[in-house]
Formats: structure tokens, sequence, C-alpha cells
């Protein structure tokens, strides 16, 4: 049955990829994969899920409880950990998406469109990914990639040029997360465990990551070389009375209010998803008090309200869906399994364990991966295997465009292409992120 199981997600992942032959949304073949596993899991636990098994603690809570304590474990611990994993990043998700909407809606990302003055995609493009790669590591990788995409869209307004771009940019937000502790999850993860320091984990893969960045810029920045960018077509309000000052007020409160979730979150010692949603409520309170300042045509297209139904809800339901059938995987034991056979296969080899971990959070998520590499390993604090996961895992899910909450952001705010993304874009991600892990083996020789 587990078997079974694999098969669904192999065959789901294959209907994600040829969405566009198939003419059937990734959305709903990521939620019926999804679902479908669980219920696969469900009907099947007394084979899958051994109850030596589950943990003692949980044994001792359910002793009172009718029912085979199996299913009561798949249930009340697994799916539901599970899924509250997946809530906060959907939750954290809406939020960031909806403060962008808002500072897009009162013209606030007209203010950075106007000052840049790049004439050529290769300068933008420079410029953008540049820009994204230091964002990424105060913020995160998904805001980054969500509000670097909104600016995108008010500056390249050719299709085939704006997608390179947001496949750069996802590049760029993956690999500017890895080198700081709150930039990516993984990173976080190992952080979060004592397995990495804040200002060591700078140090050992600061160098690495502009590397991983740098090389495939310079690809994209050669293959664009001469083209100009296409003036910007003249702007319409739609009779919006949105003055400067209503500009300058979102645009400067949308970022402060990004900034501060991983504040919030250092000192509340809450999920990020908390601080954005505290976020998005602040920005919501100013719509509503400066609406009061707009006649009721343009109250009514920038007020939240509206906001709200531009949020894109097909991609979140792609994302709920494929973590959702991820998360089988890792509760089935797959991905655990699929470690140990990776520690056999490299006969202990850390570098290449770290890579191949790194090149199958391209395929599967990264979380449950580190999340298995920690259980695994017991090395002391700033191990070099820790550093090689936290920059592999960072980086590598820039090979495929569902490889990272950035790329699964991107491909839903883009409608990019499964398999555009790898022509395109896969090979490059690939070069860099190959280079920028000899960069690191080459800095550890050295230093």
């Amino acid at each position: 049955m587990l078997s079974l199981i694999i098969i669904v997600f192999i065959l789901g992942y294959l209907a994600i990829a040829f969405e566009h032959q198939l003419h059937i949304n990734k959305a709903a073949s990521a939620l019926f994969v999804g679902v479908l596993c669980w219920a696969l899991y469900a009907l099947n636990f007394t084979e899958l899920l051994p109850e030596s098994s589950i943990p003692d603690w949980f044994l001792q809570e359910a002793a009172h409880e009718e029912g085979d304590v199996r299913l009561h474990f798949l249930l009340e611990h697994q799916l539901v950990h599970i899924v509250s994993e997946i809530s906060f990043i959907l939750f954290f998700l809406m939020g960031a998406m909806t403060i962008v909407e808002l500072v897009d809606a009162h013209e606030g990302f007209a203010i950075i469109t106007a000052r840049i003055q790049a004439r050529s995609h290769t300068t933008l493009l420079c410029l953008i990914c540049g820009i994204a790669f230091i964002l990424s590591a105060i913020l995160d990788n998904l805001t980054t990639t969500i509000v670097m995409i909104s600016v995108l869209r008010k500056l390249v307004h050719q299709r085939e040029a704006r997608l390179v771009f947001a496949g750069m940019v996802v590049i760029a937000a993956n690999a500017g997360g890895a080198w700081s502790v709150i930039g990516d999850v993984t990173t976080t993860m190992l952080w979060i465990k004592g397995k990495i320091g804040t200002v060591e984990v700078i140090q050992a893969l600061l160098l690495p990551s502009i590397v991983c960045l740098v090389v495939p810029l310079a690809i994209a920045g050669y293959r664009m070389r001469g083209d100009r960018l296409e003036a910007a077509p003249k702007a319409e309000h739609l009779d919006k009375n949105i003055q400067p000052w209503h500009q300058y007020l979102f645009l400067s409160l949308g970022l402060l209010s990004l900034l501060s979730v991983p504040i919030f979150k250092a000192y509340t010692h809450l999920p990020p998803f908390m601080g954005m949603l505290m976020a998005m409520s602040g920005l919501w309170f100013v719509s509503e008090l400066v609406g009061h300042t707009l006649d009721e045509t343009t109250r009514s297209s920038t007020g939240v309200l509206s906001v709200l139904k531009r949020i894109d809800m097909p991609s979140i339901l792609f994302f709920l869906g494929i973590l959702l059938a991820v998360g089988c995987l890792s509760a089935t034991g797959v991905l655990r399994e699929l470690a140990v056979w990776l520690e056999q296969a490299t006969g202990g080899r850390l570098e290449i364990v770290a890579v191949l971990i790194g090149l199958l959070s391209a395929i599967v998520d990264n979380v449950p991966l580190v999340a298995a590499g920690i259980e695994m390993y017991h090395h002391e604090l700033n191990h070099p295997f820790w550093m090689m996961l936290a920059y592999c895992a960072g980086t590598g899910g820039s090979c495929l465009i569902i490889g990272s909450a950035a790329g699964v952001a991107a491909m839903g705010l883009e409608r990019i292409s499964f398999l555009w993304y790898l022509r395109k874009i896969a090979p490059l991600a690939l070069f860099g992120y190959l280079a920028g892990f000899a960069v690191y083996l080459l800095q550890a020789m050295l230093f």
C-alpha cells in the first residue's frame, strides 16, 4: 500500500508538471493527490502505522479513548500537526499577499518604479536580483518573491521577459534566505534546534550564496544583452483621486509591516504568521481611516474587502494540496527512509548527502528532509554538515518551480509553467547551486 501512495504522488506530480498539456489546473491535481494520499494512509493504517512507532506519551494520553490507538495517533497527532504547519504557511502567504495588494492598490510601488532608471534588461535584472537577495535575508524568501514580482509587473511588460525575471527572483530569494537564520524556514529550523549560530552561518554561507546567485545571473544577463525595456504604458488611474501622500504612506507602512514580522517573532516567539496577520490588520486599520479621504469609487477599489478578492486563491489551494501530499510521505516514513537510504548509498559522505538532500528538496518539501537530517545526525554546534545542509536545503529548491515556497508563489502569481521553468531556469539554478557548494568546500579547505 505504501507503494500505491508513492505512485499516486508521482502521478500527481506529473499532472502538475503537464498542467498545460492536460488542461487541468494544477491546484485541482494537487488537492486531489494530497487528500487521496491521506485517504489511502487512513484506510490502511493497520499496515502502515505499527504500534511500536507511537510514542509512549501518546499511548498514555489515549489510554482512555475507544478504538485503535494508531488511528487516533494518525488523526489527532500526525494529521493535525501537518495541517497546522501548512496553515501557518498559508495564513502567512495570505497576509503577505494582502499587504502587497494594498500597497499596489494605493499605487505605492509606482514610487519605486519611477526611480528605477535602468533601460536594459541586463541592468534591471542585476538590480532586481540584488534587492531580492538582500531583502530575503531580512524578511524571508516567500514575502520577498511576492513583493518583487509586484514591482516587476510595473516595470517589465513583455510576458516572456517577465517570466525570466520572475524565475531569477526565485533563485535570488532562495539564495538570500540561506545565509540568514530568519531568511529561510530550514535555516531557521537548524538555528532553533541549536545546530547553527547566527554569526557563524553568515560567515560560512554568505559567499557561497552570492555565488549561487551570481552564476545564473551572469548567464541570464548575457542572454539578455542588448534587450531594451519597453516604455511603460500610460498609467490609468480609473478616476482614483490618490494623492502622493497616499502612495508614500502605504509604501512605507507596507514595507515596515513586512519588516516587523521577524522582529515580532524574535520577541514574542510566536509563529511568523501571527506577526504577518498583525501587520495586515494594522495596515487594514490605516486603509479604513484613509478611505474617508477618498471618493466612493476610489474607496471601493482600494479597500481591503476589494483587495481580498484579488488574492490568488488557486495558488493557495495548490500550496495546500502539494504540502498535504508531501506531509503524507513524511507521516508514513517515506522521507525518513529516503534519508537513511541516502546515508547508506553515499557511504556516509556528508558532502554528497547534503547535495542530494538539496536536489531532493526541489521535488519534495525541504522541511521534512531537514527534520530527518537533524534526527539522523548528532554533530556539535556549527558542524560543517549543518552549514552544508542549510545551504543545500535553502537553495536546492530553486532547481524546480515547485521546490520552494518562493517558486510556488511565483508560479501562481505569474502563471509560470512547470515545463517552461524546467527548460529556461532550472539549468541556471543547478549551475548556481553546484558552484555555490563548490565555493563552500573551497572556503572550508582554505579557512
